[in-house]
Parts: C-alpha cells; sequence; structure tokens
C-alpha cells in the first residue's frame, strides 16, 4: 500500500472514531462515506498528481478536507483566515475529487487519465458560483389560465403599472459559503431596493450556523428597517435548530409564519401571506388542513410560502395566487448557466427545480436560492439575488 493510501485510511479512521465519539454513529456514517469516496479518487489520482510535480499541492488539498470535516465536529462559524486557508480550499478539493471519480476508474485500471485537470476547472467555476449571486429583476404575469399538469411556465407579457414588489431571500444557509457579513450585505441590499415584501423561504442554518448563536439575527440585521413587511417559514434545516431560528428572526424583525397567515396593506394593495410549515410526510393532508383553517379574502392577493416546491402539487388546486419555494438551490448542478434549464434535479425527479412553473391556475416561482448546503459546489446554476415583480392580469 503507497504512503498517501496509509495516510487516507489512518486519517479516515481517526475522523469515523472521532465522529462515534462527537456526534454519534450516523453522523459517523454520514463522515466515513464523505471521507471515503474522497479518499478513494485522491488515491486513485494521485501518481498523476505526483509525476507532474503536484504532490506537496495535493496533500496540502487533500489534507484540507480531513481537518474541515473533523472540525465538523465541533461547529461553530469560522474566522476569514480558517475559510480561507481550510475551509473553501476544501470544498474545492473534495468537489473536484467528486468530479473525478471517472478519471480515478481508468487510472484504477490503468487506462488513460487525459484531462485530469477538467474536474479541477470546473470545480474552480463552481467555487466563484458558490461565493457570488446573480442580480435579476424578474417580472411574473399571474393571469389565472388553467394549465393541465404541472409544467415549466413563461413569465408572461403582462405588465401593471403598480405591479406588487418583493424580494424572496432563500436557503441562504449561513456556514462554509455565505458568511454574516455575506448575508448582512445581502439583506442590505434588499432593503435599499424599498419592496413592498422580502420573504424569506427557509433553510436559514448549516451545522456550522447552529453551533453560533445571534449569527442569523447579526446577518439579517438591516431587515429591522422593514419590519412588518418581513415574514418567512421554516425549510427542512430550520426544524434542527427550531429555537434558535425562532429567536433569531424576531430578533431581526421578521415574522415567522407557522402554517398561519397574515394580511398585510401594500403599495399594490392588500395581500394575504400564507406561511406553510415543512414537512416530509402527510404533505396533502397537512396544507388541505392548513387551507381549510385559512379561508380566501375577497380583493386580496395570496401569496404562499412553501420551502419545498415537491409539495405545490398538494396545495389544494386554486388555493395558491402565487407560491414561493426554494429548498432546490435551483437544481444547484445544471446547465442555467448556459441558457438550459436543465439541472440534475430536474434530470432525476419531477420535483420543480428553479423557476416559473403552473399547475392548473396556480403559479410557483421556485428560487435558485441565496446560498447552498450538500454537495460541496454550485456547478452552472448561479445563486439568486434580485426583485420579482408580480403582475395580475385581469380576467377575461
Amino acid at each position: 500500500m503507497s504512503t498517501i493510501a496509509w495516510i487516507s485510511l489512518s486519517l479516515w479512521s481517526l475522523s469515523i472514531g472521532l465522529a462515534v465519539w462527537r456526534r454519534g454513529r450516523p453522523f459517523a456514517i454520514f463522515l466515513g462515506i464523505m471521507l471515503g469516496i474522497h479518499s478513494l479518487v485522491a488515491v486513485g489520482l494521485w501518481s498523476t498528481w505526483q509525476s507532474l510535480g503536484l504532490e506537496p499541492v495535493a496533500l496540502f488539498f487533500h489534507l484540507s478536507v480531513y481537518v474541515h470535516f473533523s472540525a465538523l465536529l465541533w461547529p461553530k462559524m469560522r474566522s476569514l483566515p480558517w475559510r480561507a486557508l481550510v475551509t473553501l480550499p476544501a470544498h474545492w478539493f473534495w468537489g473536484a475529487t467528486f468530479l473525478s471519480f471517472p478519471w480515478a476508474i481508468s487510472a484504477a485500471f490503468g487506462g488513460p487519465v487525459l484531462g485530469w485537470w477538467l474536474p479541477l476547472l470546473v470545480a474552480m467555476g463552481g467555487m466563484i458560483q458558490s461565493l457570488s449571486t446573480r442580480w435579476t429583476l424578474t417580472d411574473l404575469t399571474l393571469d389565472n389560465t388553467a394549465v393541465p399538469g404541472l409544467s415549466r411556465r413563461r413569465h408572461g407579457s403582462f405588465r401593471e403599472s403598480r405591479p406588487l414588489r418583493i424580494v424572496q431571500i432563500s436557503d441562504p444557509h449561513l456556514g462554509p459559503f455565505m458568511s454574516v457579513a455575506r448575508l448582512r450585505a445581502i439583506a442590505a441590499r434588499a432593503v435599499a431596493t424599498d419592496p413592498d415584501l422580502v420573504l424569506l423561504t427557509g433553510d436559514f442554518l448549516t451545522m456550522e450556523s447552529q453551533g453560533t448563536p445571534g449569527c442569523l439575527a447579526e446577518a439579517l440585521a438591516p431587515l429591522k428597517a422593514l419590519q412588518g413587511r418581513t415574514f418567512a417559514c421554516l425549510g427542512n434545516h430550520d426544524h434542527e435548530a427550531l429555537a434558535m431560528v425562532h429567536r433569531e428572526l424576531a430578533d431581526a424583525g421578521v415574522t415567522l409564519l407557522v402554517d398561519a397567515a397574515t394580511v398585510v396593506q401594500t403599495g399594490a394593495g392588500p395581500v394575504q401571506i400564507v406561511g406553510a410549515d415543512f414537512a416530509w410526510r402527510n404533505r396533502e393532508e397537512r396544507l388541505a388542513d392548513l387551507f381549510a383553517q385559512v379561508p380566501r379574502l375577497p380583493d386580496t392577493q395570496r401569496i404562499v410560502l412553501l420551502h419545498d416546491p415537491g409539495a405545490f402539487v398538494h396545495i389544494p388546486e386554486g388555493e395558491g395566487d402565487l407560491v414561493l419555494a426554494g429548498h432546490t438551490h435551483g437544481g444547484q448542478v445544471g446547465l442555467v448557466s448556459f441558457g438550459k434549464p436543465l439541472t440534475v434535479v430536474s434530470a432525476l425527479s419531477s420535483v420543480p427545480d428553479h423557476g416559473f412553473w403552473a399547475r392548473g391556475p396556480d403559479r410557483l416561482y421556485v428560487h435558485r436560492a441565496t446560498g447552498h448546503y450538500g454537495f460541496p459546489l454550485r456547478v452552472g446554476v448561479p445563486g439568486e439575488e434580485g426583485v420579482l415583480s408580480i403582475h395580475r392580469r385581469p380576467a377575461d
């Protein structure tokens, strides 16, 4: 067994042992799988990097992955030097090795490893996308046209003189790629547009930020300037730290709607905002109960906050003028940056991944997310930031 294989096996075993001690068996299994895949690919390609004189550089990035994952056993928001020297290098190299899987298999069977650098380059592009968002001004037309089934929808061309203006913030995931300073700047830009509403559709934290009380309130503090116009629903990761999310959204002046509704007077008229709690199971029954308890109001536009767009099909038909969701991070890996809608999510499931959708008279907008979590990088799917202008076309 090579030296790098022994080093990787030793660090892999040590990391799993620490994970069992600190976080328990489920996290240890997760860590074992993530580090195991990474190590197998890295070891498989090591001779290629070594032959090119890249062994010292590769060793630094390889070790950064183990240090990053081991640090998750003591989760907290990290300082800028730590993120620059450990967290971000680890995510880049982890993403690159994951994308290098075909090259590692070829190397294992003695095949060529031509283009070994391509996954590293793609991962670098993903790193840049993961640390930025694309500002967009989006106009959506609600026309009440009944659309059979669930389908992607054009934005429409009808324009009101005074549309409802919304800033949606979704899946900020305070953590490795979303620092407090970055999210605070995003919140400040939202306030600067002076929208009618700022609507947050869940997943505020990560493992790191859950260990740093006060970080979410600090990051969203600029939204206090729009108190009474800022509302949120819960995402799946918010249930991992419910008390913290409730407390810190309140500290930032954000009203959290958990299977509840409220009415807001705006410059575009009254708006009823319905916030659905996140649930994996019995979604159809839960949503039916929610809308049975929240009747429509005359001459009032209805906006539904629903973290997971996969639950859109379970909303009773005709109950959502416009549903705002996130959760998918826009598909996270795909061809959106190249003008094509295809993503991993749309390729492997029927869940709406990004953009404007319709089912019957109801409409859904899936935000590409402000941040991300899970797979280490965005690749080909930029994050989203900007203003939604909602135009209601009168019935013919």
